[in-house]
């Protein structure tokens, strides 16, 4: 009896010890499976609070480079060495202009689907010049001047802004900000709460449109009612000792425009004695003055519009337009040029501490980029024996013009010659019974004998033919079929059609492709890969980062080596 009842009371051990352990096991996998949802929920919910997209008007991926030794710790290094830095990133399309590149930075595609194919076209439809963000139906405000009768209307596709605000039932803000009004309202895209770009002449105030708001916010007002903008009306010198600027040709040459009122295009600028003949307040946009307006404005826009403040991602798009209109003025190897980049450095430093304090380091994710690059000055080139030259774009033109009367008898087949496209006369072909390829071809045919086009082709062939490598590929990427023109010429490497002196862009070589690429902040690692990336790839991976849905016609795909 006493064996049984030993029996008995261990088996009644067993199962409690049994029972026991089941219990914990189970609790033990309720707290897993808890933290495991925990995990897969902040997973979810690890969007950074903010978005900043830089884009830097005319900025060459050397630059980066070039002037590296002479930037400060807290700007482009900050980004370069704690951030992942894409160093062959190119456009992959043509034209290399400011609008095509704002837009595509923001959606993800080029334009042969976003559809502004330069800053101006021709319009087929209503046979006249468009400007990419003119619209009459809106009304400036600011000014009563028309600068703000501006929308993005023309753009055809959505940025990953957009998306930012569809996925967050429009809870998540966007403002954009630049001084070109095409630099500030491609990318906010169509949803966006705001866009600003400057008013200068005699104003010097920051405007925007009714397709945004009726009336500018307080905190606008606030900064044009005060004397931030004008205190920039000063005597322009080197950052630093000019003799250190040994990154940059001389200082006196013969390859630099200059400011009207001022014989030599030397420092320093005094541009309050300079302004009245150089437009009012639009000089400041031609020095690095009009980069520290914009960084001014931007962290106005932070505070005033609370952004990176809620659970809902905010994107503030931030486009310094100044390096543009200095390297167009002064050329990419000018003093002037350095100094602009020595200062945006500054400016830049100044925005990533004030995102520190303000939304607050690892809340927020930034990346900088440029919408095209620039050639050295062709004279420039020249006078070192590098191939380079200037074409003639109204001697084209009147060359044609006879060929077309010799080869139709006819004046009037040709409607526009722009951007590097030739826009023939539909109408007319029609009435004297004129195939539309065969006049293509022809022209073709005739071109690509005159001096500095390298290569020529029609309509036609971009429609007809899938180009997948080369300047075809590129042309074919930019090119709209209901926008774009009949004919299209390619220039000679380092041949423009422009002035002789300062630097332009908008070709297919590698001076106008290869622009910088950074990412930096929330949800990015540290490194850099030389491999090849596309500036469709942006808008991609801003979206993977928020976990949204690509831009609508979207092309690029996510760059996963830079995910942290």
């Amino acid at each position: 009896m006493i064996l049984e009842s030993n029996f008995i009371d261990m088996k009644n051990l067993t199962c409690s010890v049994i029972i026991t352990l089941l219990f914990v096991f189970t609790i033990q996998a309720q707290q897993q499976n808890s933290k495991n949802k925990t995990n897969k929920d902040n997973t979810i919910q690890t969007q950074p609070k903010l978005i900043v997209g830089i884009v830097v008007d005319q900025m060459r991926y050397d630059y980066l480079t070039r002037f590296y030794n002479k930037y400060s710790n807290g700007g482009f290094k900050r980004m370069m060495d704690e951030g992942f830095n894409c160093k062959n990133n190119h456009f992959n399309y043509v034209p290399t202009y400011t609008a095509p590149g704002h837009a595509s930075v923001y959606t993800g595609t080029t334009p042969n689907y976003h559809g502004i194919i330069g800053n101006n076209w021709y319009d087929k439809e209503i046979n006249k010049t468009v400007y990419c963000t003119d619209d009459d139906s809106v009304q400036s405000i600011g000014t009563t001047d028309d600068a703000g009768k501006m929308s993005p209307t023309r753009m055809k596709t959505t940025t990953f802004a957009d998306e930012n605000r569809l996925y967050t039932q429009l809870r998540g803000k966007t403002i954009g900000i630049a001084l070109k009004d095409r630099g500030a309202i491609l990318p906010a895209g169509h949803t966006a709460n705001a866009a600003y770009w400057f008013h200068g002449a005699d104003e010097g105030r920051w405007i925007s449109s009714t397709f945004y708001m009726k009336q500018l916010p307080q905190w606008v007002q606030n900064f044009n009612a005060s004397n931030q903008i004008k205190s920039y009306l000063k005597e322009w010198n080197t950052l630093y000792d000019i003799a250190t600027y040994t990154e940059s040709g001389p200082d006196a040459n013969t390859f630099e425009g200059g400011f009207n009122g001022k014989d030599a295009a030397t420092f320093p600028y005094d541009l309050m004695a300079l302004k009245d003949k150089n437009s009012g307040f639009d000089i400041l946009k031609a020095t690095p003055y009009g980069n520290s307006i914009t960084a001014d404005f931007a962290l106005a826009a932070i505070d005033g519009e609370a952004l990176g403040k809620d659970e809902f991602t905010d994107v503030l798009a931030v486009s310094f337009s100044s390096p543009d209109y200095v390297g167009h003025n002064f050329g990419v190897n000018s003093k002037e040029i350095q100094d602009t980049y020595l200062r945006l450095d500054k400016d830049l430093e100044r925005l990533l501490n004030g995102l520190d304090a303000k939304v607050g380091k690892g809340n927020y994710t930034v990346f900088l980029t440029a919408d095209h690059a620039a050639i050295e000055v062709p004279s420039y080139l020249k006078s070192l024996n590098i191939p380079a030259g200037y074409f003639d774009g109204r001697a084209f033109k009147e060359k044609l013009s006879v060929f077309m009367k010799a080869r139709f008898n006819a004046e009037d087949l040709v409607e526009n010659i722009s951007n590097n496209q030739i826009f023939l006369n539909r109408s007319k072909l029609l009435e004297m019974d004129l195939k539309l390829d065969d006049v293509q071809e022809a022209i073709v045919n005739e071109i690509i004998a005159y001096d500095h086009i390298d290569k020529a082709y029609t309509g036609m062939s971009m429609i007809q033919t899938s180009f997948t490598k080369g300047v075809e590929e590129l042309i074919q990427n930019g090119y709209n079929q209901k926008r774009s023109g009949d004919v299209i010429y390619v220039l000679d490497p380092a041949v423009i059609s422009y002035g002789l002196t300062g630097s332009t862009h908008g070709s297919s070589f590698n001076y106008d492709t290869h622009v910088p690429l950074l990412f930096y902040g929330h949800g990015i690692k540290q490194g850099h890969t030389y491999k090849k990336t596309h500036i469709t790839d942006i808008a991609p991976t801003m979206s993977a980062i928020l976990g949204i849905g690509f831009p609508n016609a979207a092309t690029g795909q996510p760059l996963e080596f830079v995910f942290d």
